[in-house]
């Protein structure tokens, strides 16, 4: 059923296959560095969540959202899906800026507590990820959601495997 208040949205994304190829060779800050500077195009989630990477340095990453209706859960707030997944993306490109080429990661675990609503009039969200404690087996890295003014709105901690080939 179409109401006079229907909205749409569209999105496209790039093959995700050629990056990861790409991303093979480079070790993780150099591939993050290309994601970021468009020499490498996002992942298709970035794309459908409107998450950017903003910065990226070894053991830290930083990105941005900025939340919309298309966000909101049947509460009529930003589903914590969505700062869920931003925080999983933060800090576990964190934990690939400091491996070397050819070596990946996957999450063990991811912890987040939630700690204020998030609107779509909440304004641009970044999410700081850091590596508490780097690992050649196991990398344990944080994160922290923030609003504008600093204010932390969900915090996580997630432990993540090193996948070497």
């Amino acid at each position: 059923m179409t109401t006079q208040d229907s909205r749409s949205r569209t999105f496209d994304w790039d093959d995700p296959g050629p990056p990861l190829v790409a991303s093979r060779g480079l070790d993780g800050i150099d591939y993050l560095r290309k994601l970021i500077s468009g020499e490498l195009p996002p992942p298709p989630i970035a794309r459908l969540l409107d998450f950017t990477m903003v910065s990226v340095e070894p053991g830290e990453a930083v990105f941005e959202c900025e939340p919309r209706e298309y966000h909101y859960n049947v509460l009529g707030m930003v589903h914590g899906g969505v700062a869920c997944t931003l925080l999983d993306t933060v800090v576990g490109c964190a934990a690939h800026s400091t491996l070397p080429a050819g070596v990946g990661y996957t999450s063990i675990d991811l912890q987040v507590a939630y700690l204020r609503p998030i609107l779509s009039t909440t304004g641009v969200l970044r999410a700081r990820g850091r590596v508490v404690k780097g690992g050649s087996r196991v990398i344990f890295a944080e994160g922290v959601l923030e609003d504008a003014a600093g204010t932390a709105l969900a915090t996580a901690t997630s432990s993540l495997l090193v996948l070497r080939p």
